[in-house]
Order: structure tokens, then sequence, then C-alpha cells
């Protein structure tokens, strides 16, 4: 084998990775906690976390052990054996969100693309061979050809038509449409599929009463709830699940990001309403690995004994807080969206990309969207003295980017 290059810029690497990503010029190394380093030397604060992915931090000590313990004992097998940690795991969703039965994949594409597939067979069982599902503008559920078709964003879908058909975009808030969409006799739908929280669009939360009449409606229309916790999930909006906070239950969930604390996997819950797959419907082969499975399970027993759900609605309430006091001091802060620690600055300039900029050199990692949106996801574990750094780095950054001059 030819020897390797050290491959650790980013002009190097562009010399061997697809031109896909619109990476941020720095190469991370190791991780800690809340904080990050890179190959210079530098120690930043990850108010990201992976995109919501790093839930208990970077290399959380019990996750490292279960997975370290897990890997000298067993690490694949395939889904056609039955392994502990899948089982244990699936058992530890269902107690924490509600009664059914889980299919795991790697991420959260694969989530939604088996919510589909499932609700797609459920359809043809139930509904006559009917398959449309209704989304939302400004939804995100994956990048795969049937997850983009339910994203319904051009930006992302455009250069991959035609997209698979059967999903339906409808503006969000507005239960009249999907009402009369339920109604449409020659498309009936057969579910609904929505993100309690839309993350990628900008952070916009679905009012409860919202989703306690999509759960009404889908109930009236004989239709499927399916809701995409991919983002919103296991505790980070404040409870373990978002929509626990509306007092719903969906028929399907799925779940991905945190779960398994930085591994790949995601999963999917079906209630009984839709439990409708048999052998051969589905499959993945490192779907449920033993390795990410046991990782996820120590998430599960961290968030429950250190309480970290609750403690990330009230740290991220006293966050939101601190950032919106920068908006009264003249800084371009126009709102904070979100709950618990998903958050979202909305800015009232369209500074998003230059303020991304100026707080990576302020020592924080922080993600823009579009022009006038920051997102922020860090751990749950971020603390007094993560927040008073967070906050004063993106108040560096915010006003490095305003007195740039950038137009209004």
């Amino acid at each position: 084998m030819a020897e390797l290059t050290q491959l650790s810029t980013p002009a190097q690497a562009d010399q061997v990775l697809l031109a896909n990503y619109n990476r941020v010029p720095v190469t991370l190394v190791r991780g800690q906690g809340c904080y990050v380093e890179t190959d210079d030397g530098r120690r930043l604060l990850d108010l990201l976390g992976g995109i919501a992915v790093n839930l208990l931090g970077h290399c959380h000590p019990e996750v490292v052990a279960a997975a370290t313990e897990q890997l000298q004992r067993l690490i694949h097998t395939s889904n056609l054996y039955f392994t502990e940690p899948q089982v244990q795991l699936a058992e530890a969703l269902i107690k924490t969100a509600f009664p059914g039965r889980v299919f795991f994949g790697n991420s959260g594409a694969e989530a939604n693309e088996a919510a589909i597939k499932v609700a797609r067979k459920w359809g043809q069982l139930n509904r006559n061979g009917a398959y449309h599902i209704l989304t939302l503008q400004g939804a995100f559920h994956g990048r795969t050809l049937a997850t983009l078709a339910a994203t319904g964003n051009a930006h992302y879908s455009d250069p991959f038509r035609p997209l698979p058909d059967g999903f339906r975009q409808l503006r969000k808030g507005d239960l009249g449409a999907v009402e009369a969409a339920l109604a449409d006799t020659e498309r009936p739908p057969i579910a609904v599929m929505v993100e309690p929280i839309q993350g990628e669009s900008g952070v916009f939360v679905l009012d409860d009463e919202y989703l306690r009449q999509l759960r009404t409606l889908c109930d009236r229309y004989q239709a499927l709830l399916i809701l995409d916790e991919i983002q919103s999930g296991m505790g980070r909006s404040g409870t373990m699940w978002a929509h626990q906070q509306a007092g719903i239950v969906p028929d399907i969930m799925t779940v991905a990001k945190g779960i398994a604390g930085g591994l790949p996997l995601g999963a999917v819950l079906v209630g009984k309403r839709a439990d409708v797959l048999t052998p051969g419907d589905h499959g993945s082969t490192f779907g449920g690995n033993p390795v990410a499975c046991t990782a996820a399970l120590a998430v599960f027993r961290v968030l429950e004994r250190d309480g970290l759900p609750a403690r990330a609605a009230s740290t991220g309430a006293l966050l939101r807080a601190r950032l919106m006091a920068l908006g009264e001091k003249g800084l371009p802060i126009a709102e904070v969206r979100g709950r618990g620690l998903l958050l979202g600055i909305g800015l009232s300039r369209p500074l998003a990309q230059e303020t991304a900029r100026a707080a990576l050199s302020a020592g924080l990692l922080i993600n823009p969207i579009g022009t006038s949106t920051i997102r922020l996801a860090p751990p749950l574990i971020m603390g007094e003295e993560e927040i008073e750094l967070a906050v004063s780095g993106i108040e560096r950054a915010l006003t490095q980017a305003q007195a740039a001059g950038a137009p209004s």
C-alpha cells in the first residue's frame, strides 16, 4: 500500500474529498466536553455539537467506556441475529416515548425513509393503496431521494429531479390547508409528517396547539401522524421528546442525531396502529450495530440520572435571555427562537455568515443558516461557564460583523 499523505489541511482535503460540503476552514483533531481542539492548537467552544449529535459533549467518559467495552466483545453481527444492546435500546426508546416497536438504521435520513415505507405499506393495507404524505414548507427530512421529496426545498432537490411522487408540501400553521388536503378523495393522504421544531430552516417551533390539531385531524381522516424528532428529540427541547410538550402521541416517530452520543444511529418507533412490516419488507446491514446501541444505552442512562432534559430547559432559557439582552444593547438580534438547547438567533440584518466567521476567531463554533439566522445546538451538559463564553463571544462576533458594514 502506498504511503499515505497527511491530509490535515483544507487544501489537501480538497484533493481527495468530493466538493459537496461548504466546510468551515478548520481541522478538528480532538474534543472533550463542550470544547474541541484544532490541528494548530486552538480551543473552541462547540455551540453546534456536531449538528445536535454530541448530546453529552465530546468523548463523554461513560459513552467512551461503554463503546470500548462493547468493541472488545462484539462489533457487528448483521440483523440476521439478535443482540442484547439492540433489544435493550428498543425497550429504552419505548419506555421514554410510547408503546410500539422499533427499527434501527444508521442515520436520520434512513429513519425517515423507513417511516415513509411503513406509511406506504399501511396505505396499501388500510387505504386502498393510497400513498401521498403531507409535509410542511420549511421542513427538512433528509438527503435521499424520497426524503428530499418530503423536504420540498428546491435548493436541495432541483439538481436531482425527477424525485419520487407522493409528497405534498403545505404552509406551516395553516390547519385549513391540512384539513382540505386530508379530505381530498382523488389523492387521499395516508399521513402527515412534521418536525415539532424545524431545525434546518432556522429553528421554527410548531405551536403546541397546532400539533394537537394535527393529531385530531389525522384521527378524523384516518391518516397517520409521523413526527420527525431527529433534531428535537433526546431531551434537547427540554423534555425527552418535543411532542410531549403538546401532550400528543404520534403513530410513528423518527430519531437520530444525539441518540448514540456521536456514533451513527437512527431509529423509527412505530405504534401499534402503524405496525405493518413483515420479514423482508425493510432492512439494514449496519443498523442497530451493537457498539452504537451500547453507546446509546449509556446516553439514556446519563440523560435520566443527571436530569439533562430539564437542565436543557433551564439552561436554554438562560442562554436565550442573555442573547436577547444583546439585542437591547443595539446588536442586530431580532428574536431568539426554539426550545431548550435548540435555538435560532434571528438577526435583523443579513449578517449570519459574517458573524459565524467572526465567532470562529472569537473561539466559537456556531452555525449560520441562510443570511439571517444563527443556529445553536450545544451539548446538554453546557453550564454557566459555557454560557458566559458563548454570550461574550457572540457579542464580539456580532459587533465585528456589524462594524464591517454589511448591507442592511
